[in-house]
């Protein structure tokens, strides 16, 4: 059974953002696979949440150990995936065979065409991921898959980057203007955020605790998104983490 959605728009000194409490996101519940789709995605259709500015998909997965998503193709979208808990098999006809786990970042451009299959490694315990579809700024591109694992001391009190338009920069890179952050904030930090341009929008996603963005309260697997401002400010309520993703309002 579907959750629909209750959104919230309000202007502040121009700003405008959008409110996607937790329990407002479609579920499916497949038995092997709970997947909590914060955007319209397969069975799921809200026509007020179809995407915010690039960001096409949010999914939050759940898969049982041993089970997975068999080979499918993909194309003309860029695709990036944060393992949560457990390790995920990657298999695609790029010639990739690899196994992703928490403190991973992965990348796949899928341009003219790809197939791809994703399992549960362990046959003990269940693998928690994010996948992440972002529309590019350019169809029809090579295929590619990279990934890379990160210092998460490098996201302790601080904003590290782990998506970008640029190859030489931190993180993985995408064909599109994004920017991607994860935070870990002790209770009582405060962090900004400057957006890095102009007619881009900022979707907040708390993967855990508490947090307030711009005197917004949010709770664990809220989704905010704002636009129509250049900063953002963060205070932690309680222990809590962030993955901020920063991608064109209009393309």
């Amino acid at each position: 059974m579907f959750s629909f959605v209750t959104e919230f728009l309000n202007i502040n000194h121009m700003q405008k953002s959008v409110l996607h409490k937790a329990g407002t996101r479609g579920l499916a519940d497949h038995g092997w696979l709970k997947s909590y789709h914060t955007f319209s995605f397969a069975d799921y259709y809200n026509p007020d949440r179809i995407h915010f500015g690039a960001l096409r998909v949010l999914n939050d997965d759940k898969v049982a150990p041993g089970m997975g998503f068999g080979t499918h193709p993909h194309n003309d979208m860029e695709i990036i995936s944060i393992p949560l808990e457990g390790d995920l098999e990657h298999k695609d006809s790029i010639g990739n065979t690899t196994i992703i786990k928490h403190g991973d970042i992965q990348v796949m451009s899928a341009g003219t065409g790809v197939r791809h299959s994703e399992y549960n490694k362990n046959k003990d315990q269940e693998v928690k991921f994010l996948q992440i579809w972002v529309i590019p700024n350019k169809k029809g591109v090579t295929p590619r898959y990279d990934q890379i694992t990160l210092n998460e001391n490098d996201r302790l009190n601080k904003l590290q980057q782990i998506v970008s338009p640029d190859a030489n920069d931190s993180g993985v890179w995408i064909h599109q203007d994004a920017w991607f952050h994860l935070g870990k904030m002790t209770k009582g930090t405060s962090l900004e955020y400057d957006f890095k341009k102009n007619g881009n929008g900022v979707y907040v996603f708390v993967l855990d605790g508490d947090v307030t963005v711009n005197d917004t309260s949010l709770n664990k697997r809220d989704g905010f998104g704002i636009w129509d401002t250049d900063k953002l400010k963060l205070i932690a309520d309680s222990d809590t983490e962030v993955l901020l993703m920063e991608v064109p309002m209009n393309f």
